[in-house]
């Protein structure tokens, strides 16, 4: 995903890294601002963010339509803006199935629904691509960009003061992780949400708006051919 696509001129490694560069500094920002107790809505400790300003789970909606507005200025534009844009809402169903699946799978212990879950958001971040490659690559491979460094920040956190953490939303843990071993702890609060759920959520959301702000607006002057 680092070259460039087929029958494109630009290199998704090119397209994502200043997005990329960003979104890491956004990370190590909000990490700062917690471990500084930043007053909300800046920042949260609470699991999942708390839906802090100050985060990485909102750049979708602007990395989303600057790669699709980019992709197409460059003639790398989908061969149809009803099916890419129609891929990327079939994206966020295959999404939006697999987060119910994960909820209910934690709420009733069902361990295979909550993988099943986390497998299906994961396949979410793929469905894009069938409407428009080159913008599903650079999205996917945006998503791994983002979270990689987030997945190395929560292993540094939890294993932090003995395994006890800082006390961020890196490393927060519900009581039914007090005996679990920090391996356990790390794939189940870290590893799954972080390289599935949210790399779906990533590639869905960006997919999505990406596809409407290049249907309406027409940047480009050839199409490409849509992925088979």
């Amino acid at each position: 995903m680092n070259g460039t696509t087929s029958g494109s001129s630009v290199s998704i490694g090119k397209l994502i890294l200043i997005p990329s560069i960003i979104t890491l500094v956004i990370t190590i920002l909000r990490l700062v601002g917690e471990l500084q107790h930043w007053p909300a809505p800046w920042v949260s400790s609470a699991a999942g963010g708390g839906a802090a300003i100050i985060g990485i789970s909102w750049l979708p909606f602007i990395f989303g339509p600057y790669f699709a507005w980019k992709l197409a200025a460059a003639g790398d534009g989908p061969a149809s803006s009803g099916k890419a844009i129609g891929m990327s809402a079939a994206g966020l169903a295959v999404f939006i199935v697999g987060s119910i699946g994960f909820g209910i799978g934690l709420a009733k212990h069902m361990t295979p629904v909550v993988l099943l879950g986390f497998a299906l958001t994961l396949a979410s971040a793929f469905v894009p691509r069938s409407g428009w490659r080159s913008f599903g690559n650079a999205l996917v491979a945006y998503a791994f960009a983002a979270r990689i460094p987030v997945l190395i920040v929560m292993y540094i956190a939890m294993s932090a003061n003995g395994g006890h953490g800082w006390g961020t939303h890196y490393d927060v843990a519900g009581p039914e992780f007090v005996v679990t071993s920090f391996a356990q702890k790390f794939i189940d609060l870290a590893v799954l949400p972080q390289m599935s759920l949210w790399i779906g959520w990533t590639a869905v959301i960006g997919g999505l708006f990406g596809t409407i702000v290049t249907a309406v607006f027409h940047p480009g002057k050839r199409p490409a051919a849509a992925a088979a």
